[in-house]
């Protein structure tokens, strides 16, 4: 039995069973982590001696008799700008190699609450400013698919890493497709809740009115079981939703008969591969035979999404990254001779050339006379853009679109442009700026054997129907594992 292989609802019931303990299950993710480190540097910092006592614990439990949640003893992987107290969380920057956070982020204290185990810290882009993982100072994140290739970002080492079968799940954040892209990329499910759905608490900042943290996994229904787990209103972050408990695996496994799909032509036109197209849109044919109604529609607007969403992310970026200058923490360069020159050499050594560059583009839309004329018509068209999703998800119960344009490319092969980088986002950024959620989970492989993921767009908490939606496809559809 690969205990790495098994889902989260497998694994639990395998232990309540007494067929292995949670430490033996945390030790196999553990060596699993060493074999695949080397190749897909997937992990910042390895916490085993932390993990094995977690695992220790919940046998002690189990052993006394108490009645354990779902997750109790069940290995999982947090991205490095998540604060977990004693452990250092880098956001993969220079700027806070060293920074070790006395307090854990709220989800953290509820996946402590259901006694779950956490094997390590995720690698990432710098501060999640990127979108393949090629950007953190630790070294970049390989695909598990093809270690050539990119697998996506920002939370490209939480995606390899269950792609990899090192964690039975992974935290990530996504401030304008960081989970669903590498998500798609990697061939793993993945879920952006609404906005608010998750305390940001503990969090590091990149975006405050776009960031949202989100689960990735091997199937819809682990997803739905650590969203059920981390979700829920928090008085240390305003922006968090106090609603009624639900359980995102009620519906799971209902049928889609009579359920209304979209298909936004904009994203299904140029720019995105013709592999992509056909890919997502026999998924649609799939939806149609299981008795969904599949429709396609303009949702025009959304082509503005691109600009509005780095024009608003870099600018509270740059306000966000202000705090970070060498004086209270962090990375302080030594080479000073005076005070003029302590921010300057600080922050221009303590940062990389992306955090950097969003930095200066968010610092001057928000210069006096550039206010008016970009930030604030973004927000503008922000407003716009989210009234359109709000009618086209009147009439329809979820919207299908590809994820990423492309399946993974060449590590390398978008490092020198960066409006071709930022163009890969173009399916995913909309929902970030209407606060929506996001459904991704793979669909198909291209010619090269690289995932192709789908995306399913729900109404602002709907959730529940997005997982019901996204396992009536997954039910028939046979994934691959990497061999690495």
């Amino acid at each position: 039995m690969n205990l790495n292989e098994m889902t989260i609802r497998a694994a639990a019931s395998a232990m309540a069973r007494g067929e292995f303990s949670a430490e033996e299950l945390t030790e196999s993710a553990l060596r699993r982590i060493k074999e695949t480190q080397p190749a897909i540097n997937a992990y910042i910092t390895v916490m085993e001696e932390r993990a094995l006592e977690q695992a220790r614990a919940v046998d002690r439990k189990r052993r006394a008799g108490e009645k354990l949640p779902l997750l109790a003893g069940v290995p999982g992987a947090i991205k490095d700008n998540i604060c977990i107290n004693g452990v250092r969380t880098t956001c993969a920057s220079r700027m806070l190699e060293n920074f070790v956070p006395m307090y854990d982020a709220t989800v953290i204290e509820r996946l402590d609450e259901n006694d779950a185990v956490y094997v390590g810290k995720t690698n990432m882009d710098e501060f999640a400013m990127g979108s393949s993982n090629e950007t953190s100072f630790f070294g970049p994140v390989s695909n598990p698919y093809d270690t050539e290739r990119i697998p996506g970002g920002s939370s490209g080492g939480s995606a390899a890493a269950i792609a990899a079968q090192t964690a039975l799940f992974a935290l990530g954040s996504d401030t304008g497709g960081s989970i669903r892209q590498p998500g798609a990329l990697c061939g793993t499910v993945a879920i952006k809740p609404t906005y608010g759905r998750v305390s940001r608490y503990g969090l590091v900042a990149f975006a405050s009115s776009l960031d949202q943290i989100g689960v990735f996994a091997k199937t819809t229904d682990d997803c739905a079981v650590v969203l059920n787990a981390i979700c829920g209103g928090d008085k240390k972050d305003s922006t968090s939703l106090f609603l009624e408990k639900e359980d995102f695996t009620a519906d799971i496994g209902r049928d889609v008969k009579g359920l209304r799909i979209g298909l936004p032509r904009l994203y299904f036109g140029e720019g995105i591969s013709a592999e992509t197209r056909e890919a997502v849109l026999a998924a649609a044919k799939e939806y149609e035979k299981q008795g969904a109604i599949v429709d396609e529609f303009d949702l025009d607007l959304a082509r503005y999404a691109l600009p509005v969403y780095y024009l608003i992310s870099s600018a509270e970026a740059s306000s966000n990254l202000g705090r970070f200058d060498g004086v209270r923490y962090g990375f302080r360069e030594k080479s000073i001779r005076n005070f003029d020159e302590f921010f300057d050499k600080t922050r221009n050594a303590g940062y990389g050339e992306e955090v950097k560059r969003r930095i200066m583009l968010g610092t001057y839309v928000l210069r006096s006379g550039y206010y008016d004329a970009y930030y604030v018509k973004a927000q503008k068209v922000r407003t716009l853009i989210k009234r359109e999703y709000d009618r086209a998800l009147s009439k329809y119960d979820v919207l299908l679109t590809p994820v990423s344009p492309t399946t993974a490319w060449k590590k390398g092969e978008k490092s020198g442009d960066a409006l071709s980088m930022y163009a890969s986002d173009v399916c995913t950024v909309s929902l970030n700026i209407a606060g929506l959620p996001g459904l991704v989970l793979p669909c198909a492989y291209d010619k090269n054997g690289l995932p192709i993921g789908m995306q399913l767009i729900g109404r602002a908490l709907d959730e529940k129907k997005l997982f019901r939606v996204g396992a009536a496809f997954e039910k028939d559809f046979h994934g691959k594992t990497p061999e690495i």
